[in-house]
């Protein structure tokens, strides 16, 4: 699995795309990844993928994976706890065992202060992953472009 990703991270670094539609395609995929609605996720990427034609594409796949099943009790436990935190409703901490006997009726009741907590989350993590990606990709394109320089002038030699 790890394999797989570094070629998905290679092919996306070969890509002709500069560090800021990189990183813009990362940030979009993790404020995807980390809204609440469960299902649309899927649909969300293509809108995504069709409407923001500066966003590299890879990188929004890149970025919505890191809403996979062991890290999304603990997004919609931040989520949630910020929206609990802002609403001020007297709304129950989450546990979990609220996770375990999940109903219907609670996710209603939760709901609003999830949404609200997940898009303030979002928007938090996707300006700090826009700006790791940014200065990572810089980083990464800079040397490859050096390592290609000396490669040609040692060609020359």
């Amino acid at each position: 699995m790890r394999r797989k990703y570094r070629k998905l991270i290679a092919s996306l670094l070969r890509l002709n795309n500069t560090p800021p539609e990189i990183a813009l395609g990362t940030a979009i995929g993790v404020f995807i990844a980390i809204l609440p609605l469960y299902g649309f996720h899927t649909l969300l990427v293509l809108a995504a993928v069709l409407l923001i034609r500066r966003a590299n594409k890879i990188a929004i796949l890149v970025g919505t994976n890191i809403s996979l099943p062991p890290t999304l009790p603990f997004i919609t436990w931040a989520g949630y706890e910020i929206g609990r935190f802002i609403l001020r409703r007297g709304l129950p901490p989450l546990g979990w065992a609220d996770f375990k006997n999940i109903t219907f009726q609670k996710v209603a009741n939760l709901y609003p202060a999830l949404f609200l907590g997940s898009v303030i989350l979002g928007l938090v993590c996707s300006a700090a992953i826009y700006f790791a990606t940014f200065f990572l990709v810089k980083k990464l394109k800079e040397r490859k472009k050096h390592k290609h320089a000396a490669r040609n002038k040692r060609q020359e030699i």
